[in-house]
């Protein structure tokens, strides 16, 4: 089984009909899908450029917990990212930007731990993409821009090891991990969220 590496997203309940509409502008500037409607807890209707599951029905999350998304989102282009593509000098749109393939979008709504926020989970489709992840500092400012677009709180690079890098946390980035010095564990890190402090 290959690599499997993600850049998890956490942002309050409320924004995540703003994070996809967020999540469509690195979308190619094409119409490569129709576009699909989702329905979201709470009735916000979005329309974004991509399918779900392969297939571009309306989907109804409003009384579900999860969205699986087959995103296509753009980067712009530095060594890794070269090497990714393996071309020095790879196409890019007006941008500077190019199209690494399928990044797989889970969002769920409302996790037992921080059921004020909802995870928005970009997970990479090949252990190629996963290295990627890993290494080009401009994949990870794409998320992290991401982060701060949307009201995120925290963004984590998870390498399925015992540790997850901290790439962002309450409107800074930041370069540090979980479990680490400065959280012993998953629960440590939320509990420093805005309003999670008196709650756990």
């Amino acid at each position: 089984m290959g690599l499997s590496y993600s850049y998890e997203i956490y942002v309050p309940g409320q924004n995540v009909a703003t994070a996809l509409l967020e999540v469509t502008k690195l979308a190619p500037p094409t119409d490569r899908v129709a576009p699909l409607a989702v329905s979201m807890p709470g009735g916000d209707r979005v329309v974004v450029p991509f399918t779900s599951n392969f297939k571009s029905e309306p989907v109804d999350c409003s009384t579900s917990g999860k969205l699986e998304l087959d995103t296509s989102v753009m980067f712009g282009v530095d060594d890794a990212v070269r090497q990714f593509c393996e071309d020095p000098d790879p196409e890019t749109d007006e941008f500077g930007r190019v199209q690494i393939g399928y990044v797989y979008l889970t969002v769920r709504f409302a996790p037992a731990l921080h059921p004020d926020y909802a995870s928005l989970t970009f997970n990479a489709a090949t252990s190629g993409m996963s290295r990627l992840f890993e290494r080009s500092a401009g994949v990870g400012a794409v998320f992290t821009g991401l982060t701060a677009a949307i009201g995120g709180v925290c963004c984590l690079l998870d390498t399925e090891s015992d540790t997850s890098r901290i790439c962002w946390l309450n409107g800074q980035p930041i370069q540090d991990t979980v479990p680490g010095p400065s959280f012993a564990d998953f629960r440590d890190l939320v509990a420093v969220w805005p309003g999670r402090s008196q709650q756990l």
